[in-house]
């Protein structure tokens, strides 16, 4: 079992459907759902372009899937992360728009968003104390996967090399795909989530996410709202 926190839309809200839509599965009700049609690729295809930001669910990622120490419970991370939303503030994301990274598609704020920057980096550092350490075979195979020495420095310490000065914030809508079908997808992406970005996206919440067994997709469990405790 492993947990996350993620910045996600809430069920209900246009941005969550959207994005829910789009991956073909809603992670809060953990069911699958209709994807939209693009022309020049068959619903077959979509779903494998898809399918591994499908698992994770529709969110954007702030302290990445970890497994907890013996030690401690899904109820005491629960407390925690409820103290910590409760002393954290609201961040703005205005410019919230389709972008590729590298060979994938993604939400992607348009400029450098400094308080999400921040907003990340606190949830990293400030619920590593559940985390347990990575096996000694996942840790070689992940050290092996040709990072730059800051990124290797990542994973040793947060056990995630994407994170602090070397993550990007972004919203997965892809996976890794050839570039004409990220020509043929990302147009179709931009007029899909048009409508539910006109009024840019506020990470008001910590939404916890858990995968109940490796490789399961993960589900969302519940938003804690930034700045109110309970």
């Amino acid at each position: 079992m492993r947990f996350a926190l993620y910045a996600a839309p809430r069920p209900g809200e246009a941005l969550h459907d959207a994005g829910s839509r789009w991956l073909g599965r809603d992670a809060a009700l953990d069911t699958p759902l209709e994807q939209p049609q693009v022309q020049g690729i068959e619903a077959a295809q979509m779903a494998v372009m898809t399918a591994e930001p499908r698992r994770y669910g529709f969110h954007g990622t702030l302290k990445p899937p970890f497994a907890l120490k013996e030690a401690e419970t899904q109820e005491a991370l629960e407390a925690a992360v409820a103290l910590l939303a409760a002393r954290l503030t609201p961040v703005a994301v205005p410019d919230l728009k389709v972008g590729r990274i590298g060979h994938f598609l993604a939400l992607v704020p348009g400029m450098r968003n400094e308080a999400l920057e921040a907003l990340a980096a606190e949830c990293v550092t400030a619920l590593d104390g559940f985390r347990a350490e990575m096996p000694v075979e996942e840790l070689a195979r992940r050290r092996a996967a040709c990072l730059s020495p800051r990124q290797d420095e990542m994973l040793l310490r947060w056990g995630y090399p994407y994170v602090m000065d070397q993550s990007r914030y972004h919203m997965t809508l892809s996976g890794r795909i050839f570039p004409a079908e990220m020509e043929l997808l990302q147009p179709v992406a931009e007029c899909w989530f048009a409508p539910s970005l006109s009024g840019g996206f506020t990470v008001d919440a910590l939404a916890l996410f858990m995968e109940p067994e490796k490789g399961a997709p993960l589900v969302m469990l519940r938003h804690f709202a930034l700045g109110k405790a309970g």
